[in-house]
């Protein structure tokens, strides 16, 4: 499968074999051994990758259920008539698909993928910058793409990359998508990353949103054994950033609802230190079932335990 997509994660191998991440993460280290394969948090990939950004194809086959749960829920965040602008990314695509059904928003854009999600849309405006194309992720980069952003003022920015800490924030392995993507923030007045929890904790070369700048983080829940994501989830949040979590699980949650048209919305109850004001509670939109209730209670206890 590794040599097939370029890139896998742990969830969809014990999918596909028929057993649990923790046998599929002591087969892969000892694959690793014999260098068949390098190990990434939440997945594996081919041999020496760390130094080079996986192409559109390998992203596309990692953590597919939780960028469409993620996708759902940051689609909530716009509102009609809004403006707005989308990175490039394959979780940005997924969103891109669903703000086609927001009547009167304008999406600036520097990726051919997200413009293509959108080109057959009904009162959806596509604006596109300049630069020069980056075959691997179908992105528009350099002075071209950086220039035509100058000037340019939106009200929020929807953002991915290759990791996120709580020390550095969001970075890339790559050099000019790290320079649009920076330009893109500076257009911005309010920045929301989309991250999958294989990118927490995972830092890359090149750094394009510090954590100071981040309003919001939309992710997944972490699987119960993901120590470092539960960890680096409590970190940002400790700085400041509202995190916002997309359902409970990569089969269930808020990927099926999205899908139908509704937008569900379940922000994570982690404590959060906001900016220049008290310690406050992220709330939900609405309040879940009994059992969820008592579930998630469990969950933050052995989160804050750890």
């Amino acid at each position: 499968m590794v040599r097939a997509n370029g890139a896998v994660s742990l969830r969809e191998l014990a999918r596909v074999v028929q057993t649990s991440e923790v046998t599929v993460r002591r087969d892969v280290r000892a694959l690793e051994a014999e260098g068949l394969l390098d190990r990434r948090h939440g997945g594996a990939v081919l041999p020496g990758g760390f130094t080079r950004e996986s192409g559109f194809p390998q992203k596309s086959h990692l953590a597919t259920a939780e960028k469409t749960a993620i996708a759902d829920v940051a689609a909530g965040l716009v509102e009609e008539g809004e403006a707005v602008v989308v990175g490039a990314g394959t979780t940005t695509q997924e969103l891109a698909r669903r703000l086609a059904r927001v009547p009167g928003l304008t999406v600036v854009t520097n990726s051919l993928l997200v413009a293509q999600a959108l080109a057959h849309a009904n009162r959806v405006e596509v604006v596109m910058t300049g630069g020069t194309l980056r075959g691997s992720n179908y992105a528009l980069v350099g002075s071209g793409a950086e220039q035509s952003l100058q000037g340019l003022r939106v009200s929020r920015a929807f953002l991915s990359g290759s990791g996120l800490t709580a020390e550095r924030g969001l970075s890339t392995s790559n050099m000019l998508s790290a320079s649009v993507d920076r330009a893109l923030v500076q257009a911005a007045a309010e920045v929301v990353v989309l991250a999958d929890h294989t990118k927490l904790g995972t830092d890359t070369m090149f750094q394009t949103v510090p954590t100071d700048v981040i309003t919001r983080l939309v992710t997944d829940e972490p699987p119960p054994h993901d120590d470092r994501a539960g960890t680096e989830l409590q970190a940002l949040a400790d700085q400041g950033v509202q995190i916002t979590v997309a359902g409970g699980s990569a089969s269930g949650g808020a990927s099926g609802e999205g899908m139908a048209g509704r937008r569900p919305r379940r922000e994570s109850p982690l404590p959060v230190q906001r900016r220049g004001g008290p310690t406050a509670q992220l709330r939900s939109a609405g309040p879940p079932p009994l059992h969820e209730q008592q579930a998630e209670r469990a969950r933050v206890a052995d989160m804050r335990r750890r």
